[in-house]
Parts: structure tokens; C-alpha cells; sequence
């Protein structure tokens, strides 16, 4: 736990286009005022919810303004809003408004009594890795981009599969006959990789874990690399390849296109409530049983 005074300018950032969402979000914003915090909206969100009487910033002033946002949506609005306040290291609290929610872990109905405490110091912090990717073609950069999650490269829908060579600190590691290839943070190890067989990383674990999509040879197995590694995956062979970041932003690539990864000298910071523990929110989120003496399904 850490008290922390420094919080004066609270942002609010909310999923768009999401429909119920502007009753919960006017309403943290009266609890957070009447405790005497300044509070802004992040531009869009207001736009969609037609708040008034805040102030609306653009999440690069946020990061310029505010001490702290507080989130309410589905991971994918975490990771939105992380990669754009990840260079002025603005804490992120998430409220859990979706569906799974490994990084949103407070509950809506506990949003007015937890998120005040926290504001006041009452949190556990950590940080959070991202990854950076630079796309090189005939050795020229063109593409540049973070990932909060992932880094995938894959084949389209229509497409047979892609060959990549991969090479790890510039040594030869494997070429690799597959539908594509995750990159993945700790973070992002609960997303698309785990959907593939990928192993769950511990978010403060300092790694880089390596997924293969619908590998040719059973041989070819997720690997954890330390996170200091770059990482080089050249497209040897394949139609319609592309790569995608937290799938969001996508590219396409041309034969002997490389993809470089390498984690972000950038990292987000996350404060979760006293007593979080990110055992229960697996529990929780991926229903493992357990004894019935022994069950608990708070996450804080």
C-alpha cells in the first residue's frame, strides 16, 4: 500500500459507444468532485456521453494535466488509453465494465467506495511492460508502434500459411512454418497468446514469451525470452501476411519485410486496490476450480 497525496486532477476515460455508460460515469464524477478532486473528461468520452461542466482534454493533455485516469470499459479501453499516457506515466485505475477484465478489476457496483479510497492513497501499485515494433523494408523503417498486449504477425483468413525466420539478440533461432506468430508481454499473455496455448506470465515476471499460431511442427513450442532481448521475424514466405498491434492498429507486410521487437523503454503504471491479488482474478476470469472450504472470489 502507498499514500499518496498528489493526486488533485482525476481524468475520466469511458468505452464509446457504449450504451448505459453515461449514468455510471457522471456519477463517479460527482463522487470524485464532492471529495474535492478536479475532474476531466478525456475528449471523447465526453463527446459521447454529452458531459458538461468538465473540462474535456485530449488523452496527450490528460497525460500533460492529470495525476491519474481512471477507466471505465473493457481491457481494450485499458490498453488504449495506456499506450497513448504510457510516455507521461500517468496511473490507470480500471473499472471492470466488460467482460473478462484481467486489468479492470474493480466492479462497477464497488466503483464509488473503492475508487475514492484509492484516490486518497489507499492502492497497491505496479508496473506494467509494453513493447515496442519497428517494421523494416529493403532496411529502411516504415512503421513504428507500441503494444500493451501483443505484437502478432499472421496470414489472412484466405491465406496459406506463412514461413518466418526468427532471430533473437541477432542469432538464428528458427524458421517457423505456421498461420502467424505472437509476440506477447506478461500482460498480453492472458489475451490471444493464451487462446493459443501460450503460458500465463506473471505480470511482474521480466519476459518476452513467443506463441506460435497453428504451428506446422508440433515441435515448434511457446518460449519465454528475457525481455531485454530484440526479437527479428522476417517474412521468408506466405500471401496476404500482416501484423497487428493489441489488435488495434495493422499493416501489411511484403516478402523480407522484418518486424524488430524489443520491450518499450516505456512502462504503464496500474494501481489496483489494497489486498489485489492477481491469483483470484485468474481464478475468477478463467473459472479454475477449487475446493469449496477453500472458495473466495474477491479480487481485492
Amino acid at each position: 500500500m502507498q499514500i499518496n497525496s498528489q493526486f488533485k486532477t482525476v481524468a475520466l476515460v469511458g468505452r464509446s459507444n457504449t450504451p448505459g455508460i453515461a449514468e455510471p460515469l457522471t456519477a463517479l464524477a460527482s463522487c470524485i468532485a464532492k471529495r474535492g478532486f478536479d475532474v476531466v473528461f478525456e475528449a471523447e468520452t465526453a463527446q459521447d456521453i454529452g458531459a458538461t461542466g468538465y473540462t474535456a482534454l485530449r488523452p496527450a493533455e490528460i497525460g500533460a494535466r492529470a495525476d491519474v485516469a481512471v477507466v471505465l470499459g473493457g481491457d481494450g479501453t485499458m490498453l488504449g488509453i495506456g499506450r497513448q499516457l504510457a510516455p507521461y506515466r500517468t496511473p490507470l485505475i480500471g473499472i471492470n465494465i466488460g467482460r473478462l477484465g484481467f486489468i479492470t478489476d474493480i466492479p462497477l457496483a464497488d466503483m464509488q467506495e473503492v475508487v475514492p479510497q484509492m484516490l486518497c492513497g489507499s492502492f497497491e501499485r505496479e508496473e506494467r511492460t509494453l513493447l515496442e515494433a519497428r517494421i523494416t523494408r529493403d532496411g529502411d523503417p516504415i512503421y513504428h508502434a507500441i503494444a500493451f498486449n501483443d505484437v502478432v504477425v499472421n496470414r489472412s483468413g484466405f491465406s496459406g500459411m506463412a514461413e518466418l525466420r526468427v532471430h533473437v539478440d541477432g542469432r538464428f533461432m528458427y524458421n517457423q512454418r505456421s498461420d502467424g506468430l505472437i509476440v506477447a508481454t506478461p500482460t498480453g499473455s492472458t489475451a490471444y497468446a493464451l487462446s493459443s496455448s501460450g503460458p500465463i506470465l506473471h505480470p511482474q515476471l521480466q519476459g518476452i514469451v513467443l506463441v506460435p499460431i497453428a504451428p506446422h511442427a508440433l515441435s515448434n513450442r511457446p518460449i519465454v525470452l528475457p525481455d531485454s532481448c530484440k526479437v527479428s521475424i522476417q517474412i521468408v514466405a506466405g500471401r496476404d501476411v500482416n501484423v497487428n498491434f493489441d489488435m488495434q492498429s495493422f499493416t501489411a507486410l511484403q516478402l523480407n519485410d522484418t518486424i524488430e521487437v524489443r520491450r518499450s523503454r516505456h512502462t504503464v503504471p496500474i494501481l489496483h486496490p489494497v489486498g489485489y491479488s492477481y491469483y483470484a482474478t485468474l481464478r475468477q476470469k478463467l473459472h479454475w476450480n477449487e475446493h469449496p472450504s477453500l472458495e473466495d472470489n474477491s479480487l481485492y
